[in-house]
């Protein structure tokens, strides 16, 4: 007995061996590892464990072609750090029982290690140089928890965040100047530095059906998703779209997410736009959830090219599909969605080619702000978001755009909106645009209120800001100049300054 067991042992390792060897000679495939591709069973082990070989050996992995793969709700992770081709495949990731709502279903990782470099203790806003010893070219993110910033205002109000700052330095130190350090630190509590990997990690195809979770709707996001964790990433022709949403549901914080990494292009991809729910904020009033198809957060050089989705972008019952905090140089081109988000900040950003929803474009940050060649379908051309304090700290060029006000809807139009009464400490200094430049925008204002005047350049910001007699605990930095080039409204109607002239009077306006 001893002998034929000893045999069976011997016959199964060579087996595996030959195993091993002809998955060594191409893509790891998914049936490699037991998976049935039915649509019926789970088959998230399988795939977990194909990635896993991939990885250990540095080898693609192909999904088998016209596969259906259910995934349901087990706590399991698939790590991605190979080149990997979803082709035709689709995925089904049943989200109505889950375990562990924020594990990832696959998580692009990187072999590199975070560390924390010691040897610095402040920084400077637009300092060129670090003195850190490095391996090679490094993400970088500094925290100082004893400032906070972006101390929230409204309905969502809370207490901000810890002073952060995320760049790019060379191995010499060196910061990569088109996305600089944008705030003083005085004294840093914590660095992380991850090495960037230089070559580029290829992602492609794939038809992903999300069925939606059934919980109660409040403040406990979703996240099966796909995690993007590494730099020099494309993820190119993925398709999601989203089934079973009912009349109450949880949120979901993008089922691509990326974070902690730069370097990452979006293109080609369908995604969907989830419902809106509603919950108590933490004012004790109703508000309306944000809950994403897109969310990017503490990243560098993000691309989305070519990108839409596949519910109306002006479809107001469904929530705007990107939202983004903590980012340099984000970029839509050719995209049709229903939203550009910055909530916690972007510096540098760029809309070209595109045209934007219901819920147009939202930012808070600094740098230059560029929207060309686009239409934009919002209430404003630009929303600087009140809850964050209404703040660009830099330049906004709108150049050759079509601006139709709410879609189309019957409103005022206002190109640049947002709201700040002066009373709120968001933990920086709150600025407008030093300089706004508009060239070549056609507003579409054909509909509007009987009492229109015709489109404003700025809302009124602060209704109780009538004279001298009012007075801001903390000072608003208003635009410096606008300069008007080729505007023209449908309505026929000029544009004028703001329904509140007082607040804007000191703005020079140029029209050469």
């Amino acid at each position: 007995m001893m002998k034929y067991t000893l045999l069976i042992s011997l016959l199964l390792n060579c087996a595996l061996v030959v195993q091993a060897q002809h998955k060594s000679t191409g893509p790891v495939r998914y049936s490699d590892f037991g998976a049935k591709g039915d649509g019926k069973t789970d088959d998230i082990d399988a795939i977990a464990e194909a990635h896993a070989f991939a990885n250990l050996h540095g080898l693609p992995v192909k999904a088998d072609s016209g596969a259906t793969y259910y995934i349901g709700g087990k706590e399991r992770t698939a790590f991605i750090q190979t080149d990997t081709d979803f082709g035709t495949a689709a995925f089904i990731i049943d989200d109505t029982d889950v375990k562990n709502r924020d594990a990832a279903v696959f998580t692009v990782s990187s072999g590199q290690k975070p560390f924390k470099p010691e040897t610095i203790s402040s920084i400077k806003r637009n300092q060129q140089k670090i003195v850190l010893p490095l391996p090679g070219p490094c993400l970088i993110t500094v925290t100082n928890s004893n400032v906070k910033q972006y101390i929230r205002f409204g309905l969502n109000q809370n207490n901000g965040s810890s002073q952060t700052d995320i760049f790019v330095a060379d191995k010499n130190g060196n910061v990569d100047m088109n996305a600089p350090i944008i705030w003083d630190f005085k004294q840093i509590t914590a660095i992380i530095a991850l090495p960037i990997d230089e070559h580029l990690l290829k992602i492609t195809g794939g038809h992903f059906i999300t069925i939606a979770n059934k919980a109660e709707s409040k403040y406990t996001y979703y996240n099966r998703n796909i995690a993007v964790r590494r730099s020099h990433v494309l993820i190119e022709g993925l398709q999601h779209h989203i089934k079973g949403e009912g009349d109450h549901g949880a949120p979901y914080g993008g089922f691509i997410n990326i974070a902690n990494c730069a370097y990452v292009t979006v293109k080609n991809a369908i995604l969907t736009g989830h419902k809106t729910y509603s919950t108590t904020g933490a004012a004790g009033k109703p508000v309306s959830m944000g809950t994403y198809d897109l969310s990017v957060n503490h990243a560098v050089n993000v691309s989305f090219v070519n990108c839409s989705q596949t519910n109306d972008i002006d479809d107001s019952k469904y929530w705007g599909i990107m939202g983004s905090n903590f980012c340099k140089n984000l970029l839509y081109d050719s995209c049709t969605l229903s939203r550009f988000d910055a909530h916690q900040g972007v510096a540098n950003a760029t809309i070209r080619n595109s045209t934007l929803g219901h819920m147009g474009i939202n930012a808070i940050g600094s740098g230059l702000l560029t929207i060309e060649n686009s239409t934009i379908r919002g209430r404003s051309f630009v929303n600087l978001r009140p809850d964050y304090g209404s703040t660009w700290q830099g330049e906004l060029v709108i150049r050759n755009c079509i601006f139709v006000p709410a879609g189309g809807k019957s409103v005022s139009a206002s190109l640049i909106s947002g709201s700040y009464s002066g009373q709120h400490d968001f933990g920086y200094t709150c600025y407008m645009p030093e300089r706004i430049t508009i060239e070549n925008l056609q507003i579409d204002d054909s509909r509007h209120p009987d009492n229109y005047q015709g489109p404003a350049i700025f809302a009124n910001f602060n209704p109780e800001m009538k004279d001298n007699t009012y007075q801001e605990k903390f000072p608003y930095i208003k635009t410096n100049e606008v300069i008007l080039r080729n505007v023209t409204t449908t309505s026929k109607k000029a544009v004028r300054i703001s329904d509140n002239p007082f607040m804007f009077k000191d703005v020079k306006v140029k029209t050469n």
